[in-house]
């Protein structure tokens, strides 16, 4: 095949995209940008192969009440400007929830269509979004391939007993089971962890995801045994917004005693919570480890201490642990979150190198350590790309993480 694959990611404020060559896929993409800001005040930012700065300068204004509908059709045109003589022949899209049905990518029709919108109050903040960028580019292209790439898929290789609840077995058999989420992500650390872990990469590993939306997964054979994320991505740990495990009698009381509705309990749950609510202050972590007040403090501590205590509960699921591998925003870039949370791991015998943890370098245990630690970037566009290209070409199922 020639020609060149579109990735994008669709948030309830944002836009990322990227273009891959077909011909050409171990090298970065020709185009990688993002539209952030949607709804409010939308700030374009993206750069060439060789990490050259380009304008969004054949598109129309970006202004406050632009939504995804009205930006989306520009932005292929503006695409198509970029990358010159090759011509976009499929389109891949991360969607969060695949339910139990897709245990890798799919080819977008109308069934499939129908299948998701029904798990939109399951992932009520992404899919809705997902959706839209897929039928938004249907019809601007109508004949354009695209292919819905699953959060939930690379989840799919756990035992029932780690996907199950223990509620009545009518429930269970209706697919109210742990489904995790931030596959993509996990995908990709997968595919890289032989570079950095050698013979190391197939045993007992636990990756960190921490960002705005924050998981953990916990692997054996590079593939997904436990994850604290459940039936939706509210579950594990504590993130920017949302408040993470939390005793559904809490939700009983906020029903019962406070007189509070569905709809408030699910927008507080989601977006007044996490580092957000304990904080009192922003959701954002680098903000908050910038601040003095005592209550940004706490809520950094309180993020680390319930990653580590998630952690050693995954590091049960696979008899033990090899390797932490931090990543995403949080995980890739706060020197201080990934000490905090290895300061409450030290009786597993993990040790950092507090000169390569400050530097954020790919390696940052301590020589003496027994637990290898890592950060890596994640990829979730060339995941992907990578299974939009097999797609169109044929192939069925989730790449190997090999």
């Amino acid at each position: 095949m020639t020609g060149a694959i579109l990735v994008l990611n669709a948030g309830s404020s944002s836009l990322k995209f990227a273009v891959y060559p077909v011909a050409d896929d171990k090298k970065p993409p020709l185009v990688r940008g993002k539209i952030a800001g949607i709804g409010s005040a939308p700030v374009f930012s993206a750069h060439d192969r060789t990490g050259q700065a380009l304008r969004w300068d054949k598109g129309p204004p970006l202004c406050p009440d632009t939504d995804h509908d009205a930006l989306i059709p520009p932005l292929l045109d503006w695409l198509k400007i970029q990358i010159g003589d090759l011509t976009i022949i499929a389109a891949g899209h991360r969607v969060v929830h695949g339910g139990r049905d897709f245990d890798g990518p799919a080819r977008v029709n109308d069934a499939l269509m129908a299948k998701l919108d029904r798990l939109v109050p399951l992932a009520p903040l992404h899919q809705p979004h997902n959706l839209a960028a897929i039928r938004c580019v249907s019809r601007a292209v109508p004949d354009l391939p695209q292919v819905a790439c699953f959060d939930t898929s690379f989840h799919r290789t756990q035992s029932p007993l780690a996907q199950m609840f223990a509620l009545p077995r009518e429930l269970t058999d209706e697919g109210i089971l742990r489904y995790g989420f931030h596959g993509l992500s996990y995908d990709y650390i997968a595919r890289t962890l032989p570079s950095h872990l050698r013979d190391r990469a197939n045993g007992r590993v636990i990756v960190a995801h921490l960002g705005n939306g924050a998981s953990m997964c916990a692997m054996k054979g590079r593939r997904s045994v436990a994850t604290s994320m459940g039936f939706t991505a509210l579950d594990g740990l504590m993130m920017g917004q949302r408040c993470g495990a939390l005793d559904p009698g809490v939700v009983l009381y906020l029903m019962q005693q406070k007189g509070m509705s569905a709809a408030e309990i699910s927008q507080l749950l989601y977006e007044r919570s996490g580092l957000l609510g304990v904080s009192g202050i922003s959701n954002d972590m680098a903000a908050l480890q910038s601040s003095a007040a005592p209550r940004a403090k706490e809520a950094i501590a309180l993020f680390c201490y319930r990653a580590a205590g998630e952690l050693a509960q995954l590091a049960a699921s696979i008899d033990g642990l090899d390797a932490i591998v931090f990543t995403a925003g949080i995980g890739e870039n706060s020197a201080l979150v990934r000490a905090r949370i290895c300061d409450h791991l030290l009786w597993m015998g993990v040790r950092l190198d507090t000169a390569a943890n400050v530097r954020n370098a790919p390696r940052i245990n301590a020589v003496w350590s027994e637990i290898d630690v890592l950060v890596i970037p994640t990829d979730e566009e060339a995941v992907i790309a990578q299974a939009t290209r097999m797609i169109k070409s044929g192939v069925r199922g989730r790449p190997s993480p090999g």
